[in-house]
């Protein structure tokens, strides 16, 4: 296991997964790739990342395979349903999706028998990060697949290793749940001062020199708040589980799904 990687394979190339894989390619790795969208893929190929049929079939030409798939159910998809059958001993996945912690514990222990690791890397930053390869990468894991994987994260971004597997997805929901709330208490505050009759676009940047200052509210009509609803399922999802009553994030919870770009845009005009 000390070779250095120089074969990495990305599972999900849109948006975010797309970025991820050019950078790869960029900083010099053979990367393999493969989508269920064939236009994802012709893209993919068009910046010299190896295009295969199955996601198994990534793993057999990659030492380190990120995961950036929709959901939980199609990240154990992925790794049960032929990924682990197709990696060498030694290799490292890690699960970029934002998923449960019990999820990359249990995937872990399926690879775990074949000598293969598996880490937490969910991303924060968004799609402007993605963009510039500069996104916050949360990590858990053993500290021997983390620097396994490193060299290939690093390719898109800064890893911050926070301990054991599953740390990185908790971090991404805390992150999201403090990410969210802004976003609601910025669109309820801007509400208000145009209801008041002032010129929010001008409002916003007098705010970022203010106390109230938030990430949210510098990229407000820029950011999506796409997968808002998802985050704070799976938060309040932990929640229950872990027997905490979480009154605010119940009601993140509830403003969210009223809140849309077009909304958030339409203060500004």
């Amino acid at each position: 296991m000390s070779n250095p990687v120089n074969r990495t394979g990305m599972i999900g190339l849109g948006a975010m997964g797309f970025q991820m894989a050019r950078h790869m390619r960029g900083k010099g790795f053979d990367v393999a790739g493969f989508d269920v969208d064939a236009a994802a893929m012709e893209r993919a190929k068009s910046q010299g990342i190896t295009t295969c049929d199955s996601a198994a079939a990534v793993g057999a030409r990659a030492e380190v395979v990120v995961i950036m798939v929709a959901t939980g159910q199609q990240v154990e998809e992925v790794i049960a349903g032929g990924l682990l059958g197709r990696l060498a001993p030694g290799s490292v996945i890690c699960i970029a999706s934002s998923v449960e912690p019990e999820l990359c514990q249990r995937m872990a222990a399926l690879a775990q028998e074949k000598n293969i690791g598996v880490v937490d890397t969910p991303v924060v930053l968004g799609q402007e990060a993605a963009d510039n390869g500069s996104l916050v990468i949360y990590t858990g894991g053993e500290e021997k697949w983390v620097e396994r994987a490193r060299p290939a994260l690093e390719c898109f971004g800064r890893v911050l290793h926070l301990g054991a597997l599953g740390s990185g997805q908790i971090a991404k929901t805390i992150n999201n749940m403090l990410l969210w709330a802004c976003m609601v208490a910025n669109f309820e505050c801007l509400s208000f001062a145009k209801k008041l009759g002032v010129d929010v676009p001008r409002l916003v940047p007098a705010l970022m020199e203010g106390s109230g200052a938030n990430w949210s509210l510098s990229r407000w009509g820029r950011s999506t708040g796409k997968w808002a609803e998802k985050d704070m399922d799976v938060a309040l999802d932990m929640a229950q589980a872990a027997k905490m009553p979480m009154p605010l994030a119940g009601l993140v919870d509830q403003l969210v799904k009223t809140i849309n770009q077009e909304k958030m845009k339409a203060l500004l005009s």
